[in-house]
């Protein structure tokens, strides 16, 4: 984990309250999918954790939900120019085997991004299946990035676009086809969960990255203790985000 002064090359709207962030690094850095950084925005105490959408050389993008004062700083205040302290890479991503040959992803909302960067990568030498879960129509976004796959299923809320429902349901009715190898999911708290129920009995792995409110991003201040199947808790910014699924409360 290094702090980066890094240099803002493009910070644009690509859906309704989704702004899409682009920042060229000193240096190339080795980014896990899964991974996100902390984002200091001018005048407010706390950064902002954001997972890793893209890791190109020097150059990351990552996406975020306008949700309160500090994102709408950032969307605001950050144009291409502008000089940005990055906390950066942060937190466990997530691993697929050599041995797993075909990796299943299902996102939803904001948790599409970081599913974005294992599309990327995982494609690359695996077959990848891709369940991506919006609201509606003016919620889509990135669709060129996700169909590096074997495969991908944009799933809406209201049927404006693709599969009407989620995408776990759109998952579930194509899992005894597909045969994942492993599942990579994230999302809201609801999603999973679901889909922690809907593959119970399966014996198939599924990793879930949590989305849990942070402030410190390294571990130390323990505002995104989650609660683990054992009784004990963990913090998703240093042990996770990523977790195995039947590791985790939802």
């Amino acid at each position: 984990m290094r702090e980066i002064t890094a240099t803002v090359l493009e910070n644009k709207r690509i859906a309704d309250e989704i702004y899409s962030l682009t920042f060229a690094l000193d240096e190339e850095l080795k980014v896990r999918p899964g991974q996100f950084v902390m984002l200091g925005v001018g005048g407010f105490p706390l950064r902002r954790p954001i997972a890793v959408c893209k890791a190109e050389g020097e150059r990351i993008t990552v996406c975020y939900r306008l949700k309160g004062s500090g994102t709408r700083a950032l969307a605001r205040d950050y144009r291409m120019g502008e000089k940005l302290s990055v906390l950066m890479p942060l937190g466990n991503g997530f691993y697929v085997s050599d041995k797993e040959k075909k990796v299943a992803v299902v996102g939803g909302g904001v948790g599409i991004f970081p599913l974005i960067a294992a599309i990327r990568e995982y494609s690359k030498t695996k077959q990848v299946y891709a369940y991506m879960g919006f609201r509606n129509r003016a919620a889509v976004c990135m669709e060129y990035d996700m169909t590096r796959g074997e495969k991908l299923v944009v799933a809406t809320d209201d049927g404006s676009v693709g599969f009407h429902g989620t995408s776990v349901q759109a998952f579930m009715q194509d899992l005894d086809e597909v045969k994942p190898d492993v599942v990579l999911a994230c999302g809201p708290t609801p999603m999973l969960r679901a889909l922690k129920v809907a593959m119970k009995d399966k014996n198939i792995p599924v990793y879930v990255s949590l989305e849990e409110r942070m402030g410190c991003g390294i571990g130390a201040c323990l505002v995104c203790v989650c609660e683990q199947t054992d009784g004990a808790h963990a913090r998703v910014c240093k042990d996770g985000p990523v977790f195995e699924i039947k590791d985790v409360v939802l």
